[in-house]
């Protein structure tokens, strides 16, 4: 059985070395998967991991783009 754990905005931005501000504003925008419980936010590791992966990668290619012209 899979057992998911969720963790707290400060935890989270730590583990990934990102500004706890940023990541707030990113995960109620919409961009960053996360739980809202009430006023806290909760964060799964590996779908944060995924999302911060995928955001890197597109923005790799945008670059290799830009750069090509």
């Amino acid at each position: 059985m899979d057992n998911h754990v969720f963790v707290t905005l400060p935890r989270i931005a730590a583990t990934m070395g990102v500004p706890a501000l940023w990541l707030r504003r990113e995960a109620l925008a919409g961009r960053i998967p996360c739980l809202k419980i009430g006023r806290s936010i909760r964060f799964y590791p590996p779908a944060v991991e995924r999302a911060l992966a995928e955001r890197t990668a597109e923005s790799g290619e945008k670059a290799e783009v830009a750069h090509a012209r």
